[in-house]
C-alpha cells in the first residue's frame, strides 16, 4: 500500500494574536453590525490563540480590488510552494528528478496557468511531472490529496507523488461584507500551506521509522447541500459561505459516513489511537468528539493545530498529520484522516503505521 513519507509546512510571516483580530474586528464593524459585542464573544470562545497571515494587518483594512488580490495570491501561492516543497523532499531525502506527479489543491485564488507549473518553472523540476491541480474543495481538500495520491500510486506503483495544499484565505477577506458568515469566518480563518510525499509500493524510497501506510479511502457527497459551506463570488472577490449547521452535520451525518467506512475494513473507532482531523473550530472539534463517543486527549493533536494556527482550509489536516508523525505512532497503530467542505462533502483515508 502506498506511504506517506513525509509532511512538510510553511506559516506565513504575519503572526495575528486572536487578542489583536478581534480588536480589529471591533474597530472595524463598530457601529456597523448591531450587537457586535455579542458577536465579538467569538473570538475568545474558539479556543485559536493565534494565526499567521499572508499581509500584516494594516493591509486588511483597506479596500482591494479582486485583480488585486488575485495577483497577490499568485505571487505569494508560487514563493510559499516553491518553499514547502523544497523542505518535504529533504525531510523525505528525495531528489527532484525522483517526483512523478503533483496534486496542487487551493481555493482562495486563482492562476492559469496554475501555480504548480509556476513553481516546476521556478525549482527546475522535471518537465514530464504529471500535474493535478484541483479547485473548490475548501476544507476537504486536504484529506481529499491524500486520497487522489493513494489512488494515483496504485495505479503506478512506482511513483513519487507530492500533495500540496495552499491557502490564503485572509487575502478574501471584505471589510464592507457584514453578513454573519464573514464575521464567524474571521474569527478562524488564517493562511497556511502544506506538502506531502506519497509514494507507491514500488518506489525507490526505504525509512528507518514507522510511516503511515493508506489502507483506503472514501468520498461522501451529502445531497442539496450547496448552502452550508463555499464561496459566493461577487465583483470585488470572493465572500463566504458558512452555515451554523455545519456542527449537526458532523454529528448527524459525518458519524454514519465514518461507521459505514470502517465496517467496510472491518476496523471499529475503538480500533483506532489516530484521529487526523481536520479542526474546522471549537464546535466542530466537539461534534467529532459526540458524534464518534471519542476520549478528549485523542483530539488533542487537532485542537493544538487550530490553537497555533486557526483553520487555514485545506492545508490544515496535514498541520495535523505532521504533528501526529513528529511524535512517532508505534509500528501497527491504526489512524483516520478526515475532513469536511463544500458540497457538502466528507473525505476519510484509514492509515496503518508500518
Amino acid at each position: 500500500m502506498p506511504k506517506i513519507h513525509a509532511v512538510s509546512t510553511h506559516c506565513p510571516p504575519h503572526a495575528l494574536p486572536q487578542n489583536m483580530a478581534e480588536e480589529f474586528i471591533k474597530e472595524l464593524f463598530s457601529g456597523k453590525i448591531a450587537k457586535l459585542d455579542r458577536y465579538l464573544k467569538v473570538f475568545k470562545n474558539g479556543e485559536i490563540h493565534n494565526r499567521q497571515l499572508a499581509m500584516p494587518i494594516e493591509w486588511y483594512k483597506e479596500e482591494h480590488s479582486f485583480s488585486e488580490r488575485n495577483e497577490l495570491y499568485v505571487e505569494l501561492a508560487t514563493e510559499y510552494t516553491a518553499k514547502v516543497i523544497e523542505d518535504c523532499l529533504e525531510s523525505a531525502s528525495v531528489e527532484k528528478e525522483a517526483v512523478d506527479a503533483m496534486i496542487f489543491i487551493s481555493s482562495t485564488g486563482i492562476s492559469t496557468p496554475s501555480i504548480e507549473a509556476r513553481v516546476m518553472n521556478q525549482l527546475s523540476l522535471p518537465n514530464d511531472i504529471v500535474r493535478i491541480p484541483i479547485w473548490g474543495l475548501g476544507c476537504g481538500g486536504g484529506a481529499a490529496g491524500i486520497s487522489r495520491a493513494n489512488d494515483y500510486c496504485l495505479a503506478h506503483p512506482d511513483a513519487v507523488v507530492l500533495v500540496v495544499c495552499l491557502e490564503l484565505c485572509s487575502l478574501t477577506f471584505q471589510p464592507d461584507d457584514l453578513d454573519k458568515s464573514n464575521f464567524i469566518g474571521t474569527s478562524l480563518f488564517g493562511d497556511g500551506v502544506a506538502c506531502a510525499l506519497v509514494a507507491g509500493d514500488e518506489a525507490s524510497l526505504s525509512s528507518k521509522e514507522a510511516l503511515p501506510s493508506i489502507k483506503g479511502n472514501a468520498s461522501r457527497l451529502m445531497p442539496h447541500s450547496e448552502d452550508v459551506m463555499g464561496w459566493r463570488i461577487e465583483d470585488n472577490g470572493l465572500h463566504v459561505i458558512f452555515s451554523k449547521s455545519i456542527p449537526p452535520i458532523v454529528e448527524n451525518w459525518f458519524a454514519p459516513f465514518v461507521h459505514d467506512f470502517l465496517n467496510t475494513h472491518d476496523s471499529k473507532a475503538q480500533d483506532l489511537t489516530q484521529f487526523i482531523l481536520h479542526p474546522g473550530g471549537k464546535k466542530v472539534l466537539t461534534a467529532y468528539e459526540k458524534a464518534l463517543n471519542l476520549p478528549n486527549d485523542l483530539l488533542a493533536p487537532s485542537s493544538h493545530i487550530l490553537k497555533h494556527h486557526g483553520n487555514m482550509s485545506s492545508p490544515t489536516v496535514l498541520y495535523v498529520l505532521k504533528y501526529i508523525m513528529e511524535n512517532k505512532p508505534s509500528k501497527g497503530e491504526k489512524g483516520i484522516m478526515a475532513s469536511l467542505g463544500p458540497g457538502f462533502s466528507g473525505e476519510l483515508v484509514l492509515l496503518e503505521w508500518e
